[in-house]
């Protein structure tokens, strides 16, 4: 019985396509995002802010992609939780239970996630939308 196991990974090419992709979807509406691209443990692979965009939102970039790759879930789903009543998120250290981070899943095995901030929640999501669909599997 072997005790290595393969897996996808998140390549550095796959993250900057993930991230000309996202760039591209803030540029093109006119949005001042940060963008962060995770792989599995949160660790950052690539990150890009577009100019103007408020100095906060770098991390809050990085912190919503490492809760969507550390939680294997959107981020959004961890703010829906919040707001019906499980406040006991807020209290989970490296837990950022807003809206903008997306999971990358291949074959079933959660590989990384891109993070966005810089403008309204649901505008910081189709960013990271944009950016999870130019990731070539």
């Amino acid at each position: 019985m072997s005790h290595i196991k393969s897996i996808p990974a998140l390549t550095l090419a796959g993250a900057k396509a993930m991230l000309a992709a996202a760039e591209a979807e803030g540029l093109r509406n006119g949005w001042n995002v940060s963008i962060a691209i995770v792989d599995a443990s949160g660790g950052l692979v690539a990150y890009s802010r577009l100019e103007n965009t408020q100095p906060a939102s770098d991390m809050i970039a990085i912190n919503k992609a490492r809760t969507a790759a550390r939680f294997k879930r959107p981020s959004r789903l961890l703010e829906e939780s919040v707001a019906a009543g499980r406040h006991a998120l807020l209290a989970v250290d490296g837990a950022l239970p807003m809206q903008g981070g997306l999971p990358i899943v291949v074959d079933e095995h959660f590989i990384g996630a891109i993070g966005v901030s810089g403008v309204t929640a649901a505008q910081d999501e189709q960013v990271a939308h944009a950016g999870l669909a130019a990731f070539v599997r």
